[in-house]
């Protein structure tokens, strides 16, 4: 059964909040590494910040696209673990948590642990490097968190030979030096002074008042790549004067240069060492992994040979198309000259490969009076699409020899899926739609970065699904805890809205075995573009009620709409059937939109979340060909500022095909995000299913792309 923990749209709110770079490291133990390496080479290390750079400054490099790069690095007093990605050519993204070693999170928190703050960064690329001009960029750091580290800057950098040279402009955290005027102050006044920081307590909206303002220092270095291929130096000059540090933290700084070496022990894991602030020493390490080349080598069962003996019966060939071409029948009908199989895709990311293995299987089993074979393919009922191969000319294409690459057979699609003409034509085979499966595996959930530390609690999940007919089901998910440290969750955020998610802790700790998900769900295809879906029972950890969904979505077209309405009400933390006092009304109309800019996917929604609360949530995301989809979101309702670290939540996430991982294809998914903090403005309901999700095939983009792999 496939079940991704966090599809696009359904944020988990109340499951992953904090991801340790551990964990990212474990999800993606199987990645390859990149092509070339990134490890050993100038211009490509991390900054003890996260992010291209080289220690405590950035650089106007980027990693190359599809990168994810998860960092540690130790500079007394500052410990900071960081996760950055490279979506675009242009575009560096990530997060960080910095622990101050020597600072609390509060008197009243137990353990007296050590103060973390989190933060994002971006830098985007101005101009490409060429022969003359070197590569400039501009980049914010700390940006929508606490600001304690917040900066801007603009850097350039260009390369000669072995040595690649930065160059540039600090502001805020970078700019402490203060050894430059800035220029904006020639237009207004107010440029030349800097807004003090909140303190760490609050903040966290987009300080744009504070942006390029104050003084501003120069900063930069140089990086070389020695004749041990391995081994990288590095001379950096500071723009920090560490006089104005968080927290009253100031450090004593006998230097402006850093020196710094970085040594590759595999081709995209190296070590860091360096010595800055002419006192102090730093060690760090980085790892790589290529996302957007994510793969495996398959051992699926080869394609079926075309002269291959029939099988004795169609019930015979549906089970033959759902084992070798992945494809779970509903009917097998034949019309005139038509063979028409309507199917669930349930194996293959790409449906040119359902569709290849298929053509053949079909071609050993069908009478020569048939000409074209038709793939109806649907998702829990709801007709999609309808793939169109002529017999003869796919049967050409694939008996071509293997030195002449197979070349366009006649093939086109379509989606006039008027009602009942699935019916039509004589039956060959008819599936029971009622089915039984179910699933046992462990699960993490982890929180980090709160004032209780690490938490996590190791479960064992048992998930199970009846269908009761092709579009109803009933699905439900028991978990057991296995081992956890949910001993240590004490601190609960203060709210001055009803409490929909800062109760966390008391759903993760109340009892060890808990119902997190039992729900009826039914969907229909309405006719044209629009799909409806309806569900109710135990919707997730938090909440239980009853719901529906509405969504348009034409034909291969880059823009959907949808709506959403929900009647909910608050379980019990113990997870069982029973319900707290609490009730509301939440839902969003949503508009999905391919915006052809580096294959982005913007979702925008507006409406009412599960606190009371009214606003939008704007969620960009790109999913590369290996199938992972980055993604990063905002929400900005009018609960002002209870977010508590500014007044919008956002996160990122990661999306990852299980297909890039295992030896056996898979369209199943698995996800991981990271939320700073769990507050109570701006939660969405943990809806399991998406119309967008189950529809997705909708769209043809990618299918003519993925046309070679209809011989696979």
């Amino acid at each position: 059964m496939s079940e991704a923990k966090a599809p696009f749209g359904a944020r988990p709110h109340h499951r992953l909040k904090g991801l340790t770079p551990c964990a990212l490291l474990l999800a993606t133990a199987a990645a390859p590494a990149l092509a070339e390496g990134l490890a050993g080479q100038v211009g490509t290390g991390q900054s003890d910040f996260g992010g291209v750079g080289l220690m405590q400054t950035p650089t106007a490099r980027m990693a190359p696209e599809g990168t994810m790069s998860v960092s540690w690095s130790r500079t007394q007093p500052y410990r900071r673990y960081n996760v950055f990605f490279q979506p675009t050519e242009w575009f560096e993204g990530g997060f960080r948590y910095v622990e101050v070693e020597n600072r609390l999170f509060g008197e009243s928190i137990a353990g007296q642990r050590a103060y973390l703050d989190k933060g994002f960064d971006m830098k985007l690329r101005l101009l490409q490097e060429t022969r003359y001009w070197p590569q400039l960029a501009v980049g914010f750091r700390d940006v929508g968190g606490t600001t304690l580290f917040g900066a801007e800057y603009l850097a350039a950098s260009k390369r000669w030979h072995d040595l690649d040279f930065t160059l540039g402009l600090g502001w805020g955290y970078l700019g402490n030096h203060s050894d430059v005027s800035t220029p904006f102050g020639w237009i207004d006044a107010r440029f030349d002074e800097r807004p003090l920081r909140a303190g760490g307590d609050q903040g966290g909206e987009f300080a744009l008042d504070a942006l390029f303002r104050g003084p501003m220092a120069l900063f930069g270095g140089v990086e070389w790549q020695t004749p041990w291929q391995p081994l990288v130096l590095q001379l950096e000059l500071e723009g920090n004067d560490y006089a104005n540090e968080p927290r009253d933290n100031d450090q004593v700084r006998d230097s402006r240069l850093n020196l710094g070496a970085r040594l590759a022990l595999t081709e995209n894991l190296e070590l860091q060492a360096g010595w800055q602030r002419g006192n102090t020493a730093m060690a760090g390490v980085s790892y790589h992994i290529d996302l957007a080349g994510l793969r495996q080598v398959k051992n699926d069962p080869p394609p079926m040979p075309l002269d291959a003996p029939p099988r004795e019966s169609w019930a015979e060939v549906a089970d033959e198309l759902e084992r070798n071409a992945g494809m779970r029948v509903t009917s097998i009908r034949q019309e005139g000259r038509d063979l028409r199989v309507t199917a669930e895709p349930v194996t293959f990311r790409h449906l040119t490969q359902s569709e290849g293995r298929a053509g053949r299987i079909l071609h050993t089993q069908a009478g020569p009076e048939v000409e074209t074979f038709r793939f109806r393919w649907e998702e829990r009922g709801m007709a999609l699409r309808e793939d169109v191969h002529d017999r003869a000319a796919f049967v050409a294409a694939a008996r071509s020899t293997e030195a002449e690459m197979p070349h366009r057979h006649g093939i086109y699609a379509h989606a006039r899926l008027e009602p009942g003409s699935d019916q039509r034509g004589e039956a060959l085979h008819i599936a029971d739609p009622r089915r039984f499966q179910w699933n046992l595996g462990p699960r993490l959930d982890q929180n980090f970065g709160g004032p209780d530390g690490y938490l996590y609690r190791l479960m064992a999940a048992l998930g199970a699904e009846y269908r009761t007919d092709a579009n109803g089901w009933l699905s439900g998910q028991l978990t057991a805890t296995l081992l956890d440290n949910l001993d240590n969750y004490e601190y609960i955020a203060e709210s001055r809205l009803p409490r929909v998610r800062t109760f966390i802790g008391d759903y993760l700790s109340e009892s060890s075995v808990g119902i997190e998900n039992l729900q009826y769900t039914r969907t229909a295809h309405l006719g044209g573009s629009w799909y409806a879906m309806g569900y109710g029972g135990l919707l997730e950890m938090m909440f239980a009620g009853t719901g529906g969904e509405l969504l348009y979505r034409p034909f291969d077209s880059p823009i959907a709409f949808g709506a959403d309405l929900n009647w909910v009400r608050q379980r019990d933390f113990n997870q069982g059937f029973g319900l707290r006092d609490y009730d509301t009304w939440t839902g969003h109309l949503s508009a999905y939109v391919e915006t052809g800019i580096e294959d982005v996917l913007a979702k925008v929604s507006v409406g009412r979340y599960l606190a009371g609360d009214v606003g939008g949530t704007l969620d960009l995301s790109r999913e590369f060909d290996s199938g992972v989809r980055i993604g990063a979101w905002g929400t900005w309702t009018d609960a002002g500022d209870d977010f508590g670290e500014g007044g919008f939540d956002k996160g990122l996430y990661l999306s990852m095909p299980l297909d890039a991982f295992f030896t056996r294809s898979s369209r199943d998914r698995a996800a991981i995000a990271w939320q700073p903090l769990t507050r109570d403005g701006g939660a969405m309901l943990g809806r399991r299913y998406s119309l967008y999700e189950l529809t997705k095939e909708r769209r043809l983009e990618g299918y003519w792309e993925a046309y070679p792999r209809t011989w696979d």
